[in-house]
């Protein structure tokens, strides 16, 4: 099947990409005539050990790779990658000290804040002082509740620069799902703020606030930060800081702890909607240097970017996005809803902002189509020149909406990977085509194929997305897992020395990506596997569909597909809308993605990150327990999908 070519880079374009540049420098330091970005790929998974040095080299790393790339490196797990290695991840993120902008914040109430990259440098200083006064030292866990703002950086920067563990969640999470998180890490340090702002409300967090302070008894500090101006009393016992970062807060000259390659950095969570979450850890080292690798080549991120992802703090792209400030870039941070007051608030911020790499979601594009947003007619996005998008898979359609209703002349790359690896397995690159549908390439030094269920690489057809050589970046384990068979289960247990990813994909003729769902969310009607994308990308070109969950159910020694859809205000599932959503699956798809049943639900339940739980929606109408619904921003949502007349 040939797919459409939507963008192709411009000669300078290429000629002028620090792929293009890394590729030559490799070409001439290695004697090989390297022709493309497939040849260079081909090259780093061949000589990855070759490959991840000679990368450390180019992006000047600040530390000391020492003699030694890696030890066991035909093992998963088991692999070390850099053991000798000493580094410190802050100081590589505050490599620049300079009066250019660091970070410009966007609240969602029209405030606006900016500091520059010495600003930085005294706000981090001034944090890690008052850190270090409380005892906080290499290896201390600081968890942070905490909305998208400057203090949030600045605080994971004075956390890592003294070799402290950064752990982090949004402020809309409930106090089980903080719990479940934050107590397992057992942190010396909380920090929240007073409220935050979400679709034109302020809300006040100071209940759930204490009734995670009482129950975190590891917590010596804690630090509450004016964010949103609810009034509130003081705490009695001086944990508290008005001005923690003020320009009179006593502060010390910033020093920076040296950390190994393999020390912990940060902690991470699985979505934990079927248990409570794994607590994944993620090295200082692999993390720097693949995000480094992500943004300098894969994104062409430099100087003179400004660099924006619509994110929360328990997302991992805010991860992924901070680590711009290597590249020396200007972040954007936007924290509240990306609809109020009204649909094209980003691009209002895009526009005034000069952003010009501009990283949301996939399901954000869907609904600001749905909205009938036109940027491209409303805004004037002459600096935009790549949309990054993640957390699900984008359509083919809303590829046509980009390139029709946003920009014509842009990157669009959409990414994939995870919270386990913090990073990308399949992600853009700026000197190959976008071709509809497909994200463009696979990550430099990762050795991505599709295996079918016998374990062997296909091509043209999907499988399980693995990854067949081990990796800087691969967590360092998860935490209390002290023999590393949870670990081990997580990835490793399907295929032998194998990292199986749980992505359902294909690898296409261009080489590059289809992502067609999770696996474990895949559908068998009569032993066909399904992708849910497959049929979420038909059902929702319909103008009354919002979106849709799609979910197995089991069904006369069978499994039948459920299909549930969230519709327009004021629009009702009739027998026509129903015939309408059948007749486009069978035309655009097969006869076996066609629904069984299709129902019409008012919410569609969603991680807080904003990823729609099927697994969750399976289990309630099988008459099963969810687990851990603190996991789910709108857990309410369940109760629609339990005992419906329409699946008995």
């Amino acid at each position: 099947m040939t797919t459409k070519m939507m963008w192709q880079p411009s000669a300078d374009t290429i000629a002028e990409a620090r792929m293009t540049d890394f590729m030559q420098r490799i070409n001439l330091d290695f004697g090989l005539a390297l022709a493309n970005y497939h040849d260079l790929h081909a090259w780093s998974v061949d000589h990855s050990a070759e490959f991840w040095r000679y990368l450390w080299n180019y992006l000047e790393v600040m530390g000391d790779p020492g003699t030694t790339t890696v030890t066991g490196q035909e093992k998963m797990p088991g692999a070390t990658w850099f053991p000798q290695a000493q580094l410190n991840f802050a100081e590589n993120l505050l490599r620049y000290n300079d009066d250019r902008t660091a970070i410009v914040f966007r609240g969602e109430d029209g405030s606006r804040e900016a500091i520059s990259y010495q600003e930085l440098h005294r706000q981090v200083a001034a944090v890690a002082y008052q850190f270090k006064q409380h005892g906080i030292k290499k290896g201390d866990r600081v968890a942070a509740m905490m909305p998208n703002c400057i203090e949030t950086i600045v605080a994971m920067l004075a956390t890592t620069s003294l070799g402290a563990i950064w752990s982090s969640c949004s402020p809309d999470f409930g106090v089980q799902g903080v719990l479940d998180r934050f107590g397992q890490i057992e942190p010396k340090v909380f920090l929240t703020v007073d409220g935050y702002f979400y679709n034109g409300k302020r809300l006040d967090i100071s209940d759930k606030t204490q009734a995670i302070r009482a129950e975190l008894s590891s917590v010596e500090l804690f630090v509450m930060v004016k964010f949103a101006n609810v009034d509130q009393a003081q705490p009695q016992d001086n944990q508290w800081w008005h001005d923690w970062i003020a320009e009179d807060a006593p502060s010390a000259p910033l020093e920076f702890v040296t950390t190994g390659f393999n020390d912990p950095l940060y902690i991470m969570f699985s979505s934990g909607t079927t248990g409570v979450p794994k607590c994944i850890v993620h090295g200082a080292g692999g993390t720097l240097l693949q995000h480094m690798k992500e943004h300098a080549l894969h994104t062409d991120l430099g100087r003179d970017d400004v660099f924006f992802y619509f994110t929360t703090c328990g997302w991992m792209m805010w991860n992924w996005l901070v680590s711009g400030l290597a590249q020396g870039s200007t972040l954007v941070l936007f924290d509240g809803s990306p609809f109020y007051p009204q649909p094209s608030i980003l691009w209002d911020i895009a526009e005034q902002e000069g952003i010009s790499v501009f990283g949301t979601s996939a399901k954000y594009l869907s609904a600001l189509e749905k909205a009938d947003c036109k940027p491209a007619q409303s805004h004037d996005l002459r600096a935009l020149r790549s949309i990054l998008t993640t957390g699900s898979v984008l359509a083919p359609e809303s590829f046509d909406y980009v390139y029709r209703d946003i920009k014509t002349d842009l990157c669009l790359s959409s990414i994939s990977g995870g919270t386990d690896i913090v990073s990308c397995f399949a992600l853009g690159c700026p000197v190959l085509p976008v071709y509809r549908g497909e994200l463009q390439c696979r990550g430099l030094g990762l050795d991505v194929q599709v295996y079918n269920d016998q374990g062997e690489c296909v091509k043209g057809e999907k499988g399980e997305l693995v990854c067949r050589n081990s990796f800087p970046c691969m967590p360092i384990g998860f935490w209390n897992d002290d023999d590393g068979q949870r670990y081990f289960n997580a990835y490793f247990a399907r295929f032998d020395n194998t990292w199986a990813h749980g992505d359902y994909a294909e690898l296409t003729e261009h080489d590059g990506v289809i992502i067609y769902g999770r696996s474990d969310a895949v559908l068998n009607p009569g032993g066909v596997r399904i992708g849910t994308a497959e049929i979420y990308r038909q059902v929702e070109k319909i103008d009354a569909v919002l979106e849709s969950i799609a979910v197995g159910q089991s069904w006369q020694d069978d499994e039948r597909v459920v299909l549930f859809v969230r519709l327009r205000e004021g629009v009702t599932l009739d027998d026509e809308l129903q015939q309408q959503i059948r007749q486009t699956i069978r035309a655009n798809a097969t006869p076996r993605h066609v629904p069984a049943i299709i129902a019409q639900v008012n919410d569609i339940p969603r991680t807080i990150s904003g990823k729609i739980v099927e697994l969750a929606v399976r289990q309630v109408i099988h008459g099963e327990t969810v687990k851990n619904t603190d996991a789910l921003a709108n857990p309410e949502a369940l109760e629609q999908f339990a005992n419906r007349k329409e699946l008995n």
